[in-house]
């Protein structure tokens, strides 16, 4: 039986979510019960027009677009690098252009753990503010390099190129992840919606992604006029996140949870306003962040107890992602239409670009999106995991779809183009779901104080899915 709160929220035993035409409110508190002062005796503000929402869900888009164009340049970087005086192999291309996705992996995975290791460290050190507008300038600084060295002719000296353009991608990879893990870290303070909104866009970043790449294939024109068309929408989708973040602060609405994070110290009072020592606290709830003893400066955050609290949810998100990279893209893309031999379009040129990566990207956001009116199950719910472990089943399925070439399994169970289209929408749909909730849950089940720390940490845990679930593609691959 559900129990309708004063939130909106229904309530049962396992699960809190919403009926999808509940109104949502102003605020989601903590699914915990937290530190509560004088702030939130104030007046809660109305988000007017969506406009936060609608801010935090275009710093989505464009928190993953710029690096969605990046990779989906793959002919640009082969035009590019095609005359690398690395050693060619028999089909005449070069050993950079055969491995150079294996190298953007390696540039970009190994900076962005570091650099969310470091963003956790700093996050009581160095304003979220600084952090996202410094990171944001440096995305901008490096695909404006980037956008001129496009119409460059680099053909003299495209092993400087290529060392160039991995410089690129560990600067960029370093300062979308310190974006990214800080912004969302930030969403923590504000209602569940907006968290949403911010995962939400950052699906719709690799809709629009997948669609251009399919417009580009349909208009044939040459690759480099493609790629400036690419990186100059980079462009200018980071310089909106910069205007756009530097909006956010003089609207009321965000103002308000925004000053929510801060909780002034208190060295002698309770959650309940009594007088309470050190010893006293609930043992399950962590401390507020506290300066460091003999220093000014304040300590980071407390990493044990968010640990504790979240994982369950960090091996919901962990998992998640780490099945998902397994399928998509190494496994999915490589699935070929049984019909490819009658010749049509359909089956040759657009099978894999529509099947593969724009319907997985769309239904990604068709999951993330679906979450702004329905969290089923709930953070505490034991379904959450088990519906996640569920989904190692799409990598038989996957496998015995139409995959070629392959060598160790030979037969092809599921001999229809109906199956991957099915099973790529249902991957897409349950990762953008359960990741979504996952994510959103882990700042809500947290103390305000701790929320950004914990946000950081929620970000953390997808990035070492997703660096798992890269290594272990490369094995389920060579075992086909």
């Amino acid at each position: 039986m559900a129990i309708v709160s004063e939130d909106g929220f229904r309530h049962s035993s396992n699960s809190v979510y919403r009926a999808p035409d509940d109104p949502f409110p102003d605020e989601q508190e903590p699914l915990i019960a937290g530190y509560t002062g004088s702030h939130y005796s104030q007046h809660k503000p109305e988000d007017r027009f969506n406009g936060v929402y609608i801010i935090f869900f275009c710093m989505g888009i464009g928190s993953l677009l710029p690096w969605n164009f990046f990779v989906t340049a793959k002919e640009y970087w082969i035009y590019k690098l095609q005359n690398c005086s690395s050693q060619p192999t028999p089909e005449g291309a070069s050993d950079i252009q055969n491995y150079f996705e294996s190298y953007i992996s390696i540039a970009s995975t190994v900076p962005s753990v570091l650099c969310l290791i470091g963003n956790f460290l700093l996050v009581n050190r160095v304003t979220v503010n600084v952090r996202v507008l410094a990171s944001l300038s440096i995305m901008l600084a490096i695909f404006v390099v980037m956008t001129v060295l496009v119409k460059v002719d680099t053909s003299s000296w495209t092993q400087a190129f290529f060392a160039i353009t991995i410089t690129c991608v560990v600067v960029l990879s370093s300062a979308s992840t310190v974006f990214n893990s800080s912004i969302f870290g930030m969403t923590g303070s504000f209602p569940m919606r907006n968290s949403q909104a911010l995962i939400s866009g950052g699906a719709m970043g690799g809709t629009i992604s997948a669609v251009a790449s399919l417009v580009d294939m349909a208009a044939a024109s040459h690759v480099t006029d493609s790629t400036l068309a690419f990186f100059l929408t980079a462009d200018v989708f980071i310089l909106a996140c910069i205007v756009l973040f530097l909006l956010l602060p003089k609207l009321e609405y965000s103002r308000y949870y925004m000053r929510s994070s801060v909780v002034p110290a208190r060295p002698a009072t309770g959650f309940c306003g009594h007088p309470l020592g050190e010893e006293a606290q609930p043992p399950d709830l962590p401390q507020a962040p506290q300066l460091a003893k003999g220093t000014g400066a304040p300590s980071p955050p407390p990493l044990r107890p968010i640990l504790k609290k979240t994982a369950s949810l960090g091996f919901c998100v962990v998992y998640i992602f780490f099945i998902s990279i397994i399928i998509f893209p190494s496994i999915s893309s490589n699935i070929e239409s049984v019909n490819k031999d009658s010749g049509s379009l359909w089956t040759n040129k657009f099978f894999v670009p529509l099947t593969s990566f724009l319907l997985f990207n769309f239904a990604d956001w068709c999951g993330r999106q679906i979450t702004a009116w329905i969290q089923v199950p709930g953070p505490k719910s034991k379904l959450l995991p088990g519906l996640v472990v569920l989904r190692t089943c799409f990598i038989p399925l996957f496998i015995f779809c139409n995959y070629q070439p392959r060598t160790h399994v030979d037969q092809v169970l599921l001999n229809s183009d109906v199956f991957p289209i099915i099973l790529i929408s249902l991957l897409g749909f349950s990762n953008g779901y359960l990741s979504t909730l996952a994510l959103i849950y882990g700042p809500k089940i947290m103390p305000k104080e701790l929320a950004e720390a914990t946000g950081v940490v929620m970000s953390f845990f997808l990035s070492l899915g997703l660096a798992l679930g890269s290594a272990f593609s490369v094995l389920v691959v060579h075992l086909i």
